[in-house]
């Protein structure tokens, strides 16, 4: 509280008589004074208080937004480095629900972290100088901080941008240092748009994303953003997923009772084909019949870093007469993939299914590269299945594939 004496005004908690005035008794000037200035230094130079703190660890470690759940698991946020710092602040089930910042929570599972008794959270981490520049292959935006942070990042169209929010982290950020070895990097700036989240905006020189992806070296956050790749089909390496396999059999067909995994690895060879063909780069995530994670496919992924993911799956519902082609993709920046071959799908005569966003398929995950799954008709309609099992349909449905991928080329205005 604050009283005054004399012509000094102190700030602490005295103790009060009935009719309000300050007993100092037993308290002197120098004493009050002295918990003045510990008052004001603690406030001032807030210290670190140990917490229930954990870090990421293990395989693609990612943060969801809630609790919720489907066949897909959770709303995923985003996927994080490895020993990344979080504040744990409760525990349901098989999750911890953490910190990000004052006003920002979010849930990752316990087998994606590890206790970490040494750490000490600040009540907030400044941020220092940045750099921008590139290689001989990509564009790079490093920022130093004194922790290893959570992250999210965000995609725009219109024009192109990306952006990454660093949680728990305030502006000190005096000078970024921007050298002409970029060259898809048109402009970096920030912003503090909450006290404790500091936004890093990146605007790009093209309106397509090719892709981009964040980690730490050491300390310093580090962005590395694809540049587009030469449009020519020798210049470009597709992936190609074939879905499920071995013992994920994934969909039966109404009728033939025959698994997706079959199908969807005949498709995807005749893509290979027709690719190969007209020359382009094709890395299969699988050629047989073996089961293969989701995990171990994003990892061979990013270790191969194609130029873009085209996914392969048949769909299924509990109504026999639904039916149709459709296309999927998670981030905005990516859509244009999976419009331009939906495009071309229909010109079989398929039913539209529809273009499907933000969906929550773990190679839909990934921001390295645009990526599309291709659910190229329904198992469980007799019209579709009948013809997913023709060889010629199977033909068709590559050269269609293939023709909305030229399609995009040729549209994104490079």
């Amino acid at each position: 509280m604050y009283k005054k004496l004399g012509s000094t005004t102190l700030l602490f908690s005295g103790i009060i008589t009935g009719s309000g005035s300050v007993l100092l008794t037993s308290i002197s000037y120098m004493k009050a004074l002295t918990l003045i200035l510990l008052f004001l230094l603690m406030h001032l130079y807030p210290v670190a208080q140990p917490s229930a703190g954990v870090r990421t660890t293990g395989l693609l470690p990612f943060l969801e937004y809630g609790l919720g759940d489907d066949r897909l698991g959770g709303a995923k946020m985003t996927y994080l480095d490895t020993n990344i710092a979080l504040k744990v602040i409760d525990s349901v089930a098989t999750d911890y629900k953490v910190q990000l910042s004052v006003a920002h929570v979010a849930w990752i599972s316990k087998q994606n972290v590890k206790w970490d008794t040494s750490l000490h959270f600040q009540p907030y981490y400044l941020t220092s100088s940045w750099k921008v520049w590139g290689d001989d292959k990509y564009d790079f935006v490093s920022i130093a901080l004194p922790e290893r942070l959570p992250y999210k990042s965000i995609q725009e169209i219109e024009p192109a941008r990306i952006i990454v929010d660093i949680f728990g982290v305030t502006s000190n950020t005096n000078w970024i240092t921007q050298l002409k070895s970029v060259k898809e990097i048109k402009n970096v700036w920030y912003e503090q748009i909450e006290d404790d989240v500091f936004r890093i905006y990146i605007q790009l020189h093209h309106g397509q994303h090719w892709g981009y992806s964040i980690s730490f070296l050491k300390n310093n956050l580090l962005i590395r953003v694809k540049r587009p790749p030469i449009l020519k089909p020798k210049k470009i390496l597709v992936a190609i997923d074939a879905g499920h396999g071995g013992t994920n059999t994934g969909a039966i067909g109404l009728h033939s009772k025959v698994n997706e995994k079959e199908y969807t690895l005949k498709i995807a060879k005749q893509l290979e084909k027709k690719l190969k063909h007209k020359n382009f780069g094709v890395l299969m995530t699988r050629r047989e019949d073996v089961d293969l994670s989701m995990v171990d496919r994003t990892l061979l992924l990013r270790q191969q870093d194609p130029n873009l993911l085209i996914s392969i799956h048949l769909n299924s519902s509990g109504n026999d007469n639904v039916k149709g082609v459709s296309t999927y993709y998670r981030y905005i920046g990516f859509r244009s993939l999976s419009q331009s071959i939906l495009d071309r799908m229909l010109q079989l005569r398929l039913s539209n299914f529809g273009n499907i966003g933000a969906f929550n398929f773990s190679l839909s995950g990934p921001t390295e590269y645009p990526n599309c799954l291709v659910e190229v008709a329904f198992l469980s309609n007799a019209e579709d299945e009948k013809r997913i099992l023709e060889g010629h349909f199977q033909k068709a449905v590559a050269k269609k594939i293939y023709k909305g991928l030229r399609d995009w080329m040729k549209n994104m205005g490079h």
